[in-house]
């Protein structure tokens, strides 16, 4: 029939990017969630870096390094902060591991669980710098080991997750992955990894910000109302099941 005018084509790429975030079909919401734990992961290694004697709570490649160096004496590491944060990440992990093992078959239930299990160690962290007098070295450790179990759970949960290039705390293989892929041109896996390490950056600057200005207690209060956003929107968007929740393979 003359005169007809055909729909307007969609440009495939043009979805993908803008779906690549919020409207995945295989991932849902879950990247730009897990964007927001990286931005939490950058809040709490600065406390830890800058206020609890060298020591990171979300990277524990860097912290066993710290140790290393802290047993070789040394100067401005603090040992005891170390294995209190490397003894709490594993036993983050243990615990979020039966999280993963009671919620394996439906993402978004785990996503919850493990978020609100991570909150309830951060917000602690906060609440124990808040009331005391001073960073004494057992407020530090004590801390360190807080924030670490919540940063663990953070680790298994996403691992399970398997959302590609969100660890939330290792950049390591996203920056390989950035630059050996970067001859195939811009594409949905570059933005996600540029954004990873955008995110991480941010958190890290603001954390450092937050430190050496208000002080640990405004860092960690920062990165307790992140996640409680990141709680809030995950609770929303677990309500109904969706082909996301499913697992991976």
């Amino acid at each position: 029939m003359t005169g007809e005018v055909s729909p307007p084509q969609r440009d495939p790429a043009r979805t993908d990017w803008r779906g690549l975030l919020f409207a995945d079909d295989r991932h849902g919401p879950l990247p730009v969630l897990l964007l927001g734990l990286t931005v939490v992961t950058g809040l709490v290694d600065a406390v830890s870096i800058l206020s609890l004697g060298r020591v990171f709570v979300a990277n524990m490649t860097g912290n066993v390094v710290f140790i290393g160096f802290a047993v070789a004496g040394a100067p401005g590491f603090s040992l005891a902060a170390s294995l209190s944060a490397l003894a709490g990440f594993l036993v983050g992990a243990a615990a979020s591991g039966r999280l993963v093992a009671r919620y394996r078959v439906d993402r978004g239930r785990l996503l919850l669980a493990g978020i609100m299990f991570e909150l309830a160690f951060v917000a602690g962290g906060l609440v124990l710098v808040a009331v005391a007098d001073q960073v004494t070295s057992g407020v530090r450790d004590s801390t360190a080991a807080l924030l670490a179990i919540g940063l663990g759970a953070q680790n298994a949960v996403v691992r399970a997750l398997a959302v590609p290039d969100l660890t939330t705390t290792v950049l390591t293989l996203t920056l390989t992955g950035l630059v050996t892929d970067i001859r195939a041109g811009a594409n949905p896996a570059m933005l996600r990894r540029i954004l990873a390490v955008t995110t991480m950056f941010g958190g890290a600057v603001l954390g450092a910000l937050l430190v050496l200005g208000p002080g640990p207690v405004a860092a960690l209060g920062a990165a307790t109302a992140v996640l409680s956003l990141v709680t809030v929107v995950g609770a929303v968007v677990t309500r109904r099941p969706e082909r996301w929740h499913t697992p991976v393979g």
